[in-house]
Formats: C-alpha cells, structure tokens, sequence
C-alpha cells in the first residue's frame, strides 16, 4: 500500500488506512467518538476524532443533538412570546439572551425606554454575566480533576441567584425584559440587597481564585495547551473570552456601546476589555476569571446610578397588539460566551417575517478542527473545556 501523508487523506481514508508499524505489526488510526454524553461538553455534542496513538489527527465536531428549531418557533410567535423562547439556547445567559430581541424591536419602533429601564437592564446584564463565568470556573477546574472549586463557586452563584430570582421570579430563564423595558418594578429594598451581595461575592472571591491560580497541577494540564492563534480565532469568527485570551481586543460593550455600557466604558469609568496574548487553556481561564471582577464593579456602578434616579416607570405602555414597522435589523450584544446576534426581518405584521439567531457558540466549538489535530488525547477534555460554550448555544 502506498502511504500518504495524514493532510492529504480524509478522515474516512485515514480510518482505514492500514501500514506496517515497528516490528512488522500492523497499525492503523482509529476513529473514536466523544460523547455525545460526556462531562466535558456542556450537553449533547458528539467530538468524532481520528487518533494515531496518542496523538489527534482529526477532529469533527458532530452537532444538532439538541436542536429544537427556535428559529422557526420564532416566525409563528408575536413579540412578546418570542421572549419566552429567546432566553433558552444559552441558558447560562438568560437575561443576555432576551436584550437582543428586546433592543431590535425598540429600535425598530423608535422606542426611547425609560431611564430607569436602561440602568436595570445593564445591572442584571452583568449580575448574568457574573453567574455564567462562575458556572465554568467551577466546572473547568472540575474537568482537570480538581473538585474543590465548584463548592466555592456555587456558593456565590447562590448568593447573586437569590436577588436575581427575587426579582425576576425565576433562577434560570428569567422572562423579565419586556418591549419598552422590563417586566416590573424592582422590589422595595432590592438595590441594597444586590449591593451587599455584591459586597459578600467580591469579597469571598479570593478564596475561589487561590484554587485555581498558580495551582501546580492544573496550570501543567493548561499552559501552552490548547494554543489558539490570533488569526485562527477570527477566521473562525470567535468572539468573547476565548477570542480575548488571543489577543483579539474586541468587545460590544465598548466597540459598539448598547443600554448603559457607553458611559461605563468612558475614560475614567469602571468598564475595560480584559485580554491576554497567550491563546492557551490557562489564558482562557485567566481572562474568565478577572471578567467576573469587572462585571461586578459594572453592576454595582449600574446600581449606584440607580439610586440616583428619580423614581418613574421603568417600561413603556404597549398596544393591545404590537406590529414592528416593515423594514430589517441587526442587533448584536457582548454576551457572556461572545457576539450573540438577532438579524430580524419585518412585513410589518405581529410576528417576524424572519428572525435568525448568531450565537457564540457556533464558531467558537467550530474552531476545534483546527484546534485539536497534533493534540494528545489526555489533553483534549482540557482544550474542550476551556471553550466555555453551551451546545443549546450550539444547536438553537
């Protein structure tokens, strides 16, 4: 048989490609199937890979296990149900989810959503954010082997998930953004609540990060592994903390300011894009974990703001029936795991003609085929979980 080199043969080729190894024994790669269960992946996505030994040669991520066809749901829906939808696909980043949606409709209207609104929004936005970074804190470490983390996690989850839940009525889907603003007023009390969790959260979060940074076992399972060259992650269109860890100083809240994050990220204000030049499983972490910080000196300067404000509505009144103009639009927001986008098209009726979702998750597990070939099989539920993604995300 003639060999060929492993680049030029497809994967299908190189399964049963068959050679003489040392010793006259005969070797040939073998195709191994990751999940579509497993601990690594946030859900139901299937990694086919094509191993040489020890060493990955190939990787397909094999995606659509959790499909359920939101886009179309979506186009038989009006404006006020397509929330209820909108929130699910990254359930990590409910709140986030549903501000997409909400702010392409308003543009849409020429709605000015009241002062009060625009504060509340961004504070819960970054509360979620901070929820979301805390979920992969937890569970990284928890994939390296490392168990003790997810506890100190979860415990400050628990103590931003009360307020959050006692304002939306929900912990995980929340359904509180509204067209025009938000669902209801904030309850009597909750601002100084939000700002002693707040408080209890930074304050306890050096416990956390003593866990993880300079941890010997876990920065040996991370640095320089998983390496994801700069141009790599923008030929992939990979956005968010994995994109920043390379280098890819890009951030909505900054770039492309929405809600309240134009004066946040003013000079002299709270807001500032985290980035490392690394590209490496370590830096991935590293950029999640000072992101938390940041969120939360967001959300407390939000908080402050509010307390500021004189009191009013904090929603618009809505029609009986509420039809968007004809016309279309794009409304992209710096989600937790990167650009989460709505492209809405309207014919002026109560539901989208059409509305397509570009989530973060997409491009950032697509990028797996050029990361993982030349990787160790020991290393690659490390890469895989340093991807922070959601196959909901993933799938829609």
């Amino acid at each position: 048989m003639t060999e060929t080199t492993a680049s030029a043969r497809s994967p299908r080729q190189r399964a049963l490609t068959v050679g003489l190894g040392a010793g006259g024994l005969a070797t040939a790669d073998m195709v191994l199937n990751i999940g579509p269960q497993h601990p690594a992946t946030h859900g139901v996505l299937r990694l086919r890979i094509v191993v040489d030994g020890e060493r990955i040669v190939s990787a397909e991520p094999i995606i659509g296990y959790m499909h359920r066809g939101a886009e179309k749901l979506f186009e038989v829906r009006d404006y006020r149900q397509i929330i209820v939808l909108a929130n699910r696909h990254d359930w990590l980043s409910a709140f986030s989810n549903e501000l997409g949606v909400v702010l392409g409709v308003e543009h849409m209207l020429g709605m000015e959503v009241p002062e009060r609104a625009v504060w509340a929004r961004t504070a819960l936005a970054e509360l979620n954010r901070v929820l979301n970074h805390l979920m992969f804190l937890g569970s990284y470490p928890l994939e390296l082997g490392a168990i003790t983390p997810v506890f100190y996690a979860f415990r400050e989850r628990e103590e931003l998930q009360a307020v959050l839940e006692e304002v939306s009525g929900g912990r995980m889907h929340y359904m509180f953004n509204r067209v025009g603003g938000l669902k209801e007023d904030l309850p009597a009390g909750w601002m100084g609540r939000v700002d002693k969790a707040i408080v209890n959260v930074r304050k306890r979060l050096p416990s956390l990060e003593h866990l993880i940074v300079g941890n010997e076992i876990l920065e040996a399972r991370t640095r320089g592994v998983g390496l994801l060259p700069r141009e790599t992650a923008l030929a992939f269109g990979v956005s968010g903390p994995i994109a920043r860890a390379s280098g890819i100083d890009v951030d909505l809240r900054r770039d492309a300011p929405y809600l309240g994050y134009g004066e946040l990220f003013a000079k002299g204000g709270p807001g500032r894009v985290v980035t490392r030049q690394a590209g490496d499983c370590l830096a991935r972490l590293e950029v999640l974990l000072e992101q938390t910080r940041v969120s939360l000196d967001l959300a407390e300067a939000c908080l402050d703001r509010l307390i500021q404000l004189k009191p009013g509505p904090i929603n618009v009144r809505l029609p009986k029936v509420l039809k968007v103009p004809e016309g279309q639009i794009y409304t992209a927001t710096e989600n937790p795991l990167g650009f989460n986008g709505y492209f809405l098209v309207s014919r002026g009726e109560k539901t989208p003609w059409r509305l397509k979702l570009r989530s973060a998750s997409f491009n950032n597990v697509s990028v797996l085929t050029e990361m993982l070939p030349g990787q160790l099989i020991s290393d690659m539920v490390a890469i895989l979980g340093s991807m922070f993604f959601v196959v909901g995300d993933v799938d829609k």
